[in-house]
């Protein structure tokens, strides 16, 4: 009988086994799901990609966009490169960084810039440094100006009995304060910031273009035009949508058929980031009004 016993093989564990080969199996599929989402930025064809990027909303960071020009600027399986633009505007830094972003670009392959709904201010400053702009002839663009907006809430706060009082270094570092009435001298000097960064985008489109300044002047005074009228004036070469775009860039790509389609895959943030990313965009707009902006919505 103990001998029996001690000879018996030991016993096995099915339950557990099976709990490790269904692990083993979802963990593989789910590597492979990895794979396969991020097929389309792995160079395994060769010459026939098209890299679209997108640039939406308010232009207030240049980081994201000037990151994909440059990552697809020096992918040799990238033959052209669309930006998407559906934006209003933005801030003045921003929009001309990745303006001298896109120009660096277009001097290693073409890029071509397509305008969906809205591409003005910022938005239409960075679209004339590709090589060929695509609005469809509703899209709303031009917005060709610059604007500092301020508040001045003086009359109601003395109604509810506050007093805000400054200590500055100089004359001018209070500039815009809420507090008080806007001094002659102070609106000169913010005129003449204001008229010196138009005139750089004047020179901007003018260049991008390759129009006279003088004809872009006439036009820059803030003024919308629709796709359809930009066409008209010079500022969009081809009325046609996304689609058309990316074929387009194909043939300058020397891409024979249909050219495959790559974006750069969206940035995982987590919940925080995200809290934090909208808790500083919301002190951004409340309390930095006074900022130069190229912005159709703050007009």
């Amino acid at each position: 009988m103990a001998d029996s016993y001690l000879s018996a093989p030991p016993r096995r564990k099915p339950f557990l086994r099976g709990c490790l080969t269904v692990l083993l199996v979802l963990g593989g599929f789910f590597a492979l799901l990895v794979i396969i989402s991020r097929m389309d930025n792995l160079p395994l064809a060769r010459g026939e990609k098209v890299a679209v990027i997108l640039v939406s909303g308010l232009i207030s960071d240049s980081e994201p966009t000037i990151e994909q020009l440059k990552k697809f600027g020096k992918d040799d399986s990238v033959k052209a490169i669309v930006l998407r633009i559906d934006s209003p505007g933005g801030g003045v830094g921003p929009s001309q960084e990745i303006y001298e972003e896109v120009k660096k670009a277009r001097a290693k392959k073409p890029v071509l810039a397509s305008m969906g709904a809205l591409a003005a201010s910022g938005g239409y400053y960075i679209a004339c440094a590709a090589q060929r702009v695509y609005a469809n002839p509703g899209t709303i663009t031009g917005s060709i100006g610059v604007i500092m907006p301020f508040m001045n809430v003086k009359d109601l706060v003395e109604k509810i009995g506050v007093k805000g009082m400054t200590v500055k270094s100089g004359v001018f570092k209070d500039m815009g304060s809420p507090m008080r009435d806007m001094t002659p001298q102070e609106r000169e000097l913010l005129q003449g910031v204001v008229d010196n960064v138009h005139l750089q985008f004047v020179n901007a489109v003018a260049a991008g273009r390759n129009l006279n300044r003088e004809d872009v002047l006439r036009i820059a005074d803030g003024r919308i035009f629709t796709g359809e009228q930009a066409r008209g004036l010079g500022l969009v070469d081809v009325l046609g949508n996304l689609e058309d775009a990316i074929s387009d860039a194909g043939k300058l790509g020397k891409i024979s058929g249909e050219p495959k389609v790559v974006t750069s895959p969206k940035k995982r943030i987590s919940f925080l980031e995200l809290l934090r990313e909208e808790t500083r965009t919301l002190i951004d707009e409340k309390l930095s009004g006074n900022h130069l902006r190229m912005d159709l919505l703050a007009q």
